[in-house]
């Protein structure tokens, strides 16, 4: 069962809602949903599909409302101010479980976000971007990037472009790892396992 929090950014209140096991297994994983501008929140399809199959994993998780969303406060960031979002989801995490191994995931443009958060944080341990925008954002930075990150895409996403993405993938410091979704595109839709399954393997490795 997922707890609802509220947890603060900066001088804003952002929702979110918080689960953890009973046996938690030490990882704990912040989920940063896509663009709040097209109908992005912590309920679309991709997020609440790694929410549940991490959980059952007895992983803990954290997905929650970017600043302007549903009952957070504030309003749109253009991805900027929305970095701050997901640095003070990682600390309510940790306020709530005692995580030794902190992941953050995003998906679209939670990816670019959340991977730009997770780069700058030295609390996070892992990075796991899914269909990152990287043919209107630049994804640059992941190349001096360290930590171990998996990057997924479908394999007909015209907002993170195959060829592009693998190109990048290529160029990321080891460990690192690129997941294809046959059929896939942007969206995902009755694909979702695809992705929580990428995520699993990614997090025992």
């Amino acid at each position: 069962m997922e707890q609802q929090i509220t947890f603060a950014a900066g001088g804003i209140a952002l929702e979110g809602r918080v689960q953890t096991s009973s046996d938690p297994t030490g990882i704990g994983v912040v989920i940063c949903h896509p663009h709040p501008l097209y109908g992005g929140d912590m309920d679309n399809n991709v997020v609440a599909e790694l929410t549940r199959a991490l959980a059952r994993q007895r992983h803990t998780t954290l997905r929650f409302n970017f600043r302007g969303v549903g009952e957070s406060g504030g309003t749109h960031g253009e991805g900027i101010a929305e970095v701050e979002d997901v640095t003070a989801a990682v600390t309510a995490l940790l306020e709530h479980h005692s995580a030794r191994t902190v992941v953050v995931a995003g998906y679209s443009f939670g990816a670019w976000v959340g991977l730009r958060a997770g780069a700058a944080d030295p609390r996070v341990a892992k990075l796991i971007g899914v269909a990152p925008p990287i043919a209107s954002r630049d994804h640059a930075f992941l190349e001096t990037v360290k930590k171990p990150t998996l990057l997924v895409c479908g394999e007909r996403d015209s907002h993170a472009p195959l060829e592009a993405l693998r190109a990048l993938a290529s160029r990321l410091p080891p460990p690192s790892a690129l997941t294809v979704v046959t059929g896939a595109d942007h969206f995902f839709r009755g694909l979702e396992t695809d992705i929580s399954g990428a995520a699993l393997g990614f997090l025992r490795d």
